[in-house]
This record gives structure tokens, sequence and C-alpha cells, in this order.
């Protein structure tokens, strides 16, 4: 301190002077503070100017300064603990499988981890982690399937902070995680917050946008750095980050903002320089990738064979009857949305309808115990298919209130699904809707709300409308006012308005502000408008900013537009633009298009950036390119690449070719391909140009492109070059091209050819391709195989409202269609 007062420095000055973070600067001269790391003190004796000797003092006193801070840590230093003081597997890095151990070495000698394989996401981790160490908090999220070395690449990239006193963090339970990060103070400084499997926090129905919105105060805070990272499963992030329509619910509006620029994805497979690198490790010793490679070279899939995935399916594919039915009673649970923990007593009861008669007929007094058994022992990753599990008690800090839902704990054993075996149900069996003894053991068993809910939705997505009704009455009863809202919706639609309004009410006097937005619009289609406006805005008093959207435009038609705007605007300040659209679309309606562009001007993000490209679209078209080409540019500013094409079309109509490529390589390069297509819809004139580029546009990898082609292809008259096409988008992950491919191929006559692209189709996740062709069987007679499409296709789920209300009960479990129940 009196170095640094010689030298008249401040400690900002000393700070940038050094290049280093304030905090750490600050944490460095603080008295009982953290040890600096020797960089830190090298760089503030440069900076003070001290000399060679006072330097090795300071230096001196630093190395005992460590020793003495590692040996007795009595001092509350925050969260977590030191980085170097974690096992990696307990932050749930998969374990790696045994491998064969080469002669003339002893498994001792074996590392606990294997070799590490850098590849493109570990530079953005690198990145991340840098900038955090140079005092700026960061936060990444690496995106992709299950054991594909998420997390491993996390721990990876945190080893350098260790040496530079970090501290690390990993929430047990999202539980856990909402009670500290409601309170941001209690993450110090040069913390690293470990989210693996994000979806378990940030995905929680009831505590997830809390998170969310504590993680963004924790990293926009100046207080010091700190680092998250977590791991998400691409299905969860494609969820958490789509943008909703005006009006309708948004679940996710703080995830999602978390998550903006802040993920990066993991490939599934090793490219050509990963397997390269890591057979030199294994050339060099390393026994693990030696045995990896032996079997997964071929198809990359290096991190999966480490975790035991494939042995974990080829226990899966050759166990005995019961073990295989408990799995997939599992994995059904866990695709339609059953949390993690699974009771032991709702896997028993739902396994039975997955047996055959003559495997039921074979089952023992103790099956279960048995089968059970078979299923805690872990294949060579150390993984079980089925391991048992608990699901933590909460505990919250004194004062906190208290939930306004609390789940009822299952009653007796839990259990946990492998993630990979997961995950391979949710590939395998996409298209397959569970039996009826899994509906009744869900009724029977479930008692969280959530589940019961999520499962409601599986249900009535598969036509099983029975279960879902009991399912959601089951979820209202344990404490969901979202299945009340449902419940409500169901009566309205079925013209019982009184019932309707009652359950809306005892959602809405639970503490839910949607139900009052819901009750408002009952209240609207009766005419009532003075109970609609009050509705509102208890809504908006209750932070709802739905509420101070729906409430805007009824303050315009009544003339009072500034009440409006300001309604509008303090919904966008709370992070909801959709009432400035609401009244931009309003006025434009009305003629007022200098209005709506000045209310657009005023928006920001992603959503209102694409509502700007719309609306200049509109412009354009009715022949206002002024008022076009200033939204436009105002969307693209703000990222959006739909607004570069409307730019191109622009320039294109006064003949700027130049501009035009340049606009829509830019939109290419920003990832929107659509740049290309729209190149050739605005050269229509020019058959072979428009073929030109949707070439270019498949070689720059869009399938789409290919499947515009092969519709061309068609038209001509030239049926075998359009099939190529159609399957080469098909090969490349086109679910649309088999269902137009299965089209030709019923159109030529060929159903046989036809069914197996379909099912192909539907077992991808795409069942339109089953409703299509049921569509064709029913116009050309054949009612008994359209019914028989139709119900494949109810079974996949997903595609209820293309069936238009074919069962007007629904279906039973099995299949046929449901007797009135109602």
């Amino acid at each position: 301190m009196d170095a640094l007062a010689h030298a008249g420095l401040s400690k900002t000055q000393l700070a940038v002077g050094a290049a280093l973070s304030r905090t750490t600067v600050y944490e460095a001269l603080k008295a009982g503070g953290p040890v600096p790391s020797a960089a830190t003190v090298a760089a503030l004796a440069g900076k003070l100017r001290l000399s060679d000797e006072q330097k090795q003092e300071l230096l001196q006193l630093r190395r005992a300064a460590g020793k003495t801070a590692s040996s007795v840590r009595v001092r509350n230093e925050g969260l977590g603990k030191p980085v170097e003081q974690w096992d990696p597997h307990d932050l749930e890095v998969h374990p790696a499988g045994t491998p064969t151990t080469p002669a003339g070495r002893s498994t001792g000698e074996q590392r606990a981890l294997p070799g590490y394989v850098r590849r493109a996401h570990d530079r953005a981790l690198a990145d991340a982690v840098g900038e955090a160490a140079a005092g700026r908090s960061r936060m990444l999220v690496l995106v992709g399937s299950s054991s594909t070395g998420k997390t491993r690449a996390c721990w990876e990239a945190v080893q350098p902070l260790a040496a530079q006193g970090w501290r690390l963090w990993h929430p047990c339970d999202p539980t856990q995680a909402e009670a500290a990060l409601t309170d941001p103070d209690r993450v110090a400084p040069r913390t690293v917050v470990w989210l693996n499997e994000a979806q378990h926090y940030l995905g929680h129905s009831q505590t997830g946008e809390r998170i969310a919105a504590a993680l963004l105060t924790l990293l926009t805070t100046d207080r010091g750095p700190v680092l998250v990272l977590g791991t998400l499963w691409s299905e969860y992030a494609d969820t958490y980050t789509a943008l909703r329509h005006p009006g309708e619910p948004d679940p996710y509006r703080q995830v999602r903002r978390l998550l903006t620029e802040r993920t990066v994805t993991v490939p599934d497979t090793f490219d050509e320089e990963a397997l390269q690198a890591a057979s030199a490790l294994a050339q060099d010793g390393d026994p693990f990738l030696a045995d990896a490679l032996t079997r997964a070279h071929a198809h990359g899939r290096i991190t999966q064979d480490l975790a035991g995935a494939p042995e974990l399916v080829r226990r899966y594919e050759r166990s005995a009857p019961p073990v295989r039915a408990l799995l997939q009673a599992a994995m059904d649970a866990r695709r339609l949305g059953v949390g993690l923990h699974l009771p032991q007593a709702f896997l028993i009861d739902a396994a039975m309808d997955y047996l055959s008669d003559h495997d039921y007929d074979q089952l023992t007094e103790d099956w279960a115990e048995v089968a059970f058994a078979a299923l805690a022992r872990p294949v060579h990753g150390k993984q079980a298919p089925l391991r048992r599990s608990s699901a933590r008690p909460s505990r919250r800090p004194p004062g906190t209130a208290t939930p306004a839902r609390t789940p009822v704990p299952a009653a007796g054993p839990v259990f946990r699904l492998a993630d990979f075996l997961e995950q391979h149900g949710r590939t395998t069996r996409r298209a397959l809707c569970p039996p009826a003894s899994f509906w009744h053991a869900a009724h029977t068993h479930l008692t969280d709300p959530d589940d019961l809910r999520n499962l409601a939705h599986a249900a009535e997505s598969r036509y099983r409308l029975q279960w879902a009704h009991h399912l959601r009455r089951h979820a209202a009863d344990y404490g969901s006012t979202e299945a009340l809202c449902e419940l409500a919706r169901l009566r309205e639609e079925a013209g019982d308005r009184e019932h309707a309004e009652s359950l809306y009410r005892q959602a809405a006097d639970a503490g839910d502000t949607h139900a009052l937005i819901l009750l408002a619009s009952l209240r609207e289609a009766a005419g009532d408008r003075e109970s609609v406006e009050n509705l509102y805005r208890q809504a908006a008093d209750a932070g709802n900013s739905a509420g101070l959207v729906l409430l805007a435009p009824l303050r315009e038609r009544a003339g009072d537009r500034e009440g409006a705007e300001a309604l509008a605007r303090q919904a966008a300040n709370a992070g909801n633009s959709a009432g400035l659209v609401l009244l931009a679309l309003g006025r434009e309606q009305a003629g007022d298009r200098l209005g709506a562009e000045a209310l657009l001007l005023q928006g920001t993000g992603a959503f209102i950036a694409r509502v700007q490209s719309n609306v200049a679209q509109a412009r354009m078209w009715a022949g206002d390119r002024k008022g076009a080409e200033t939204l436009a540019q105002q969307a693209a500013n703000a990222g959006d690449s739909y607004a570069l094409v409307t730019l191109a079309q622009l320039r294109e109509e006064v003949g700027d070719r130049e501009g035009v490529e340049t606009l829509f390589r830019q939109a290419a390069d920003a990832g929107d391909v659509l740049g290309q297509r729209m190149v050739a819809t605005v050269r229509e004139r020019d058959p072979e140009g428009a073929e030109t580029l949707y070439r270019q546009a498949a070689d720059a990898g869009d399938t789409h492109a290919l499947v515009l082609l092969a519709q061309l292809r068609l038209e001509d008259g030239d049926r075998e070059s359009a099939e190529d096409l159609y399957r080469q988008a098909a090969d490349a992950g086109n679910t649309h091209a088999l269902c137009k491919l299965a089209q030709v191929r019923e159109a030529a006559g060929d159903r046989g050819s036809a069914d197996a692209l379909a099912r192909r189709a539907a077992n991808a996740g795409d069942a339109g391709a089953l409703v299509v062709l049921a569509q064709l069987r029913e116009a050309a007679g054949d009612l008994e195989s359209a019914e028989a499409l139709a119900r494949r296709a109810a079974d996949t789920g997903g595609v209820t409202p293309r069936l238009d209300n074919r069962w007007r009960y629904g279906l039973d479990a099995d299949g046929s269609p449901s007797p009135p129940w109602i």
C-alpha cells in the first residue's frame, strides 16, 4: 500500500496499468483476502516499479501465504471449494470404461481419465475461461447429445483457474440452486458455477425463470468475475430458445435471454483431425483411447464408447423380458416428460403391459427384485442401466418464502435411467404410444403435478383423451394451476363457459396471473369490456407483462393513444416487446404507416427484429420502398438475416446486381441459406440460374434447396430425377423430403414403398407423411388402410390438429376408438 501511495496511483489506475481486472487488484491488496497468483504479484510489482529484490521478497511472502492458506482454511470463502479439490467424477464426468490392460502394465498405472482430445468447442471454452480469468464474468453452455464429452470439456477448461485460486460450486439439485441463486451475494468472486445438465435447473416450471434471472444478475453485477458453465441436450436448447408469438405464454423468456449468444454446439462424432489426435494418444500408451478406437474409429463416436454407451444398449437389447419391460417403461416416462426420479412402484406397475402374454405368465413372485438387481449392475463405463437414486430434500435459507406449490414426494425407492438409454429411447421409441398399464401406473403412483401435466399433454397429443383428462385432473388436485387452466380451456371449447370461468378463477386465486389473462379473454367474448380491462390490470399489477401488452390495444381503441404507448413501452422495458408490435400492426392496418414504423423502431430484440422484417416485406410489395428499406435496415442491424433478403430484393428492383449478391452472401454467411433460395425466387424468370443457385444452396448444406429443386424436376415431368433429389435430402436428415417422396411413390401406385417411407419419417419424428398417406387412401376409398395409418400417426404424437378430430372421444390405450366417456 505504501508503494501504491508513493506511485500516486488509485487502485483502478493500477489495474489498468498492470493489465489486470479491478477485482483482481482489489483482492490482491485487501487485508485477509485470497493469496494472489505469482503472475499478479509480478504485474503489480512491475507497474509500481519495485526493485528486483523487493519483487523476490513479495514472491517469497506469497509462497508462504499460499502454504498457510492451503493448510488452514478456516474462513468461509463462499460457495463450493477450490477447483483442485474436486474429483471430476463428482461433477458428473462419465467414468471411462475399463480397458484391457496391455502386457507389462499394471492396472494401478492406468489414469483415472482417458487422454483428452481438444476440438472446436474447446476453443470457445478457452476463450470464456480466459476472459473470466481476466476479470470479466462469462457464461457458456455446451449443447449436444448425451455422452458426447460436454462435461469433460468443461472440466478440462477450468483447470487453468485452479492455479489462480478459483473455487467451483456444483449445485446438487435445482431446489438448492434456487435457494442460492436468488441471493447472488452468496456466490463469491472467482467462482465457477457448475450447471451440468442445465435442463434440471432452467427447465423447472416453478424455479427455472427465477434461476435464469438470478444468473443474469450474477453475470452483470460489478462485483468480481464469475464463470458459469453448463451442459444441455439439443432438444432442450431448441425448446428454450424458440420465439413465442404475441399473446401466447412465454415460460422461458428469462432462460432465452440467458442462453442468447452463450451456447456452443458439441458434435456427436470426432472429425478426422480429432481421430488422428486420439490415435496419437493411444500410440503414446493411453489404454482407454486405444481400447475405444478398436470399436469406434469407423463411426467416430469415441466419447460415447468411453462412457459405456454401446454396452448399455447391448444390455438393454439382450436383457430378459422383465428387465427390458422396466427399461421401456422408464424410457417412455422420461421421453414423455416425467422427472429424473422414477418411483419403483410406478415402474413395476407400468411394466406389465410391455410383456407378452407368454412372458407375463412366466413371472415369478420375486421377478421385480431380480430385475432391479440386474439393472443395478454397471457396464464397463461404470454406469448402471437403471440405478437407485434419491430426491434431495429442499433446504431453504431462514426467512425464505415457502414455494406456492411443494410436490408431494413419491412413496418408496426411486430410480434414475442412464442418460444414454434415455436418449436411445427417445430415438427408437419415438413413434410408439405406451400401453394401458403405463397410463394407469402414472395416475396411481405419480404425485408431482408437473409430471402429471406433462403426461396429460403426451396423452392428449396421442388422442388418448380420457387418460389426458384424468391425469390433468390429478395434476390440478396436486396443485397445478396450469392444469386448472387447461381444464378450463377444454370446458370453454365444449361450450360450458360457467364451469370454465370457475376453473380460471380457482387458478387465479391460487396465484396464477396467466389465468387472469385467460379469464379476461372469456369475459371479452361475453362482451364484458369493463371486466376485461380490470383483469388485464390485475395481471399487470401482479407482474405479468402480458397484461400490459393486451391492455395497450384496448386503450388505443378507446382513443387513449398516449396511454396505449405508455403501456406498450412499460411492457417492452420489462422485456416484452409484443405490446409495441400489436400497436404497430394496428396502426399499420389503420393506414398510419409512419406511426407503425415509429413504434417498431422503439423495440429491441430478435422477436421485434423479425416482425420488422415481415413488415418491411409487406411495405415492399405495397410499393413503399423507403419505409421498407428503413425497417429492413433496422432489423438487419439487430441481426435478423431475413431482413438482408428484403434489402437485396430492393436492390434487385433498381438493377443493383452487385449489391444483391453482396447482401445475399451476407445472409448465407450469417447461417441463413434462405438468402440463396430467395435469389432463385427473384430470378425465377431464369430457370437455369435458379437451378444453379439451388445447387449452391444445397452444397452449402441447405437440404430444403434439394426439396425445392426436386419440385422443379417433378413439375418438368422428370420423376426419376426428383426422387433422387428427395432421397439425397432425406439421407441428409430432411424428414419433409421423406414425406414428399412417400407421396410420389403413392402416386406411382407403389404403396409398399410409400408406407415404408412414411414409417421412416414417423420414426425420425415427422408423422406428417402418415397423415398425408391416410388422407390419400381415404380419398381413394380405402378406408381401412386410411384408418390404420391415421392411428399410427396418432401414436407418434404431435399431429392431433392434422387428424381433424377423427375420433370424437379419442382412442383407448390399445389404439381402438374410445366409447363415449364424458
